[in-house]
């Protein structure tokens, strides 16, 4: 939940032989422990945003289905990991798209972010978002990744 990076570089420091000033030490427990605690908020509010249907298959499948508001027969199976948004067309892959925040957030804040940007201004989405052929999904193997 935004917390790896940071133990990585902690632990990156202590292999490299360079120690922890205890008041160093501190501040990274201490960002540790907001990461946490922003990654339990931003869980929490997912839960409340999506159905509990949604919700158990996020949990299972490891993608979020929404459905374009404007595009009938498209669906945007949105990652719990907050990688690329593989895009569907009448039960086919078409496409991925690449958003992310401006600043790094919790992962669960993002997979809101891509549901209510699809659901609320999909036009923007679709705008800003970096858009990735079929063939870029296949070479990476992210159309396979989805599939539960």
């Amino acid at each position: 939940m935004g917390d790896a990076p940071l133990l990585a570089a902690a632990i990156g420091l202590l292999v490299a032989g360079l120690y922890l000033t205890p008041g160093l030490a501190c501040a990274l427990l201490a960002r540790y422990r907001e990461a946490q605690r922003a990654g339990r908020r931003a869980e929490a509010l997912l839960r409340d945003l999506l159905t509990p249907t949604e919700y158990a298959r996020l949990t299972t499948r490891g993608y979020l289905e929404v459905r374009s508001p404007s595009y009938p027969g498209r669906v945007y199976r949105v990652p719990r990991d907050g990688g690329i948004v593989v895009v569907y067309q009448n039960g086919r892959a078409v496409g991925g798209l690449c958003v992310h925040a401006v600043e790094p957030i919790p992962v669960p804040d993002t997979v809101a972010m891509h549901k209510l940007m699809i659901e609320g201004a999909e036009a923007t989405y679709l705008q800003r978002a970096n858009h990735l052929s079929v063939g870029a999904l296949c070479r990476y193997g992210i159309g396979f990744v989805y599939e539960r």
